[in-house]
Parts: C-alpha cells; sequence; structure tokens
C-alpha cells in the first residue's frame, strides 16, 4: 500500500520543513510515502472563503486516482489514539488498498465536493491546530502507527 499526503500550499516555517523531512525519510523504510504540495492561490483578496474552498478543492480533486481512499484530516473526523490509529492503517493494509490519501486542506478548511469524494474523516484532536503544523504531526504519527505495528519501541505505553 502507497500512502500519500496532499497538502495545500508549501510549508512556511524551516522548524516544520526540518520536522515533516525527518518523518518522511523514516516513513520510507516501512510504506511508499509521498507528500503532494498543491500550490496556493493567487490573488485570493477578491474572492470569498467559500470560492477559495471550491478552488482548493478543484486542485485537490485533480490529483485523486478513482481507486484512492481518501481520508480528510477534519476537526469532525473520527478521533484514535495512536495504537487505535496503527490498527486501522493495519486494516487498510489487509484491505488491499492501493493508494490510501490522507488530505489536510487549506485555512479555511475543504469545499463539499471534497467532502462527497472522501472515504474517511479523521481529526487529529479535539484541539485546534494551524494546518502548517497538523502537517507536522500527522507526518509523527503516521511514524508511530507503523513503528507499533513492528513492534519497536518508539511508541512507550
Amino acid at each position: 500500500m502507497k500512502v500519500k499526503l496532499i497538502l495545500i500550499g508549501k510549508t512556511n516555517h524551516d522548524y516544520l520543513r526540518t520536522g515533516i523531512s525527518e518523518y518522511q525519510n523514516r516513513l520510507v523504510h516501512y510504506l511508499p510515502f509521498e507528500i503532494i504540495t498543491i500550490a496556493d492561490l493567487k490573488n485570493t483578496k477578491k474572492i470569498s472563503k467559500d470560492q477559495l474552498k471550491m478552488k482548493e478543492g478543484e486542485r485537490i480533486l485533480n490529483q485523486l486516482q478513482k481507486l484512492d481512499y481518501v481520508v480528510l484530516l477534519d476537526e469532525k473526523g473520527k478521533e484514535f489514539s495512536s495504537v487505535n490509529f496503527s490498527n486501522w492503517i493495519e486494516k487498510q493494509m489487509v484491505a488491499g488498498l492501493k493508494n490510501l490519501v490522507f488530505i489536510i486542506g487549506g485555512a479555511y478548511g475543504f469545499s463539499e465536493p471534497v467532502y462527497q469524494r472522501s472515504n474517511f474523516k479523521m481529526a487529529l484532536s479535539k484541539m485546534t491546530f494551524s494546518h502548517q503544523m497538523v502537517r507536522l504531526i500527522f507526518v509523527e504519527q503516521l511514524y508511530r502507527a507503523m513503528t507499533i505495528l513492528k513492534g519497536e519501541p518508539y511508541h512507550h505505553q
């Protein structure tokens, strides 16, 4: 199974880029992992939040393949403990998914067509994080899930 992470806009801060890169490099030892960054839209001051979400949504949908299993990182999604997330990942592997695609939207979330295309919604916490910070948190949690599945000592209980 290949895992993809789709992001809107580049990661703005060096400390986040460094952390994301660290976990991305670690993840390749467990499964194929790719981050796809969709460029920020230009000249957005004159359009509404809904128009911005629709335009971002079109770009997200263009990155998806028909058989992709799409998971939105969304504050209203299902919450997991790290162990439960690792179990969920394992179930997706056993189910024979070819591509598991996680999506972190822009600052205003997702358009309705993106919600309709998704297969699952997942929340990282009841707390709200910036969409920039969520990138690092998610990649670390994916790495943690893989180490749990392999019985490695990264995760402590």
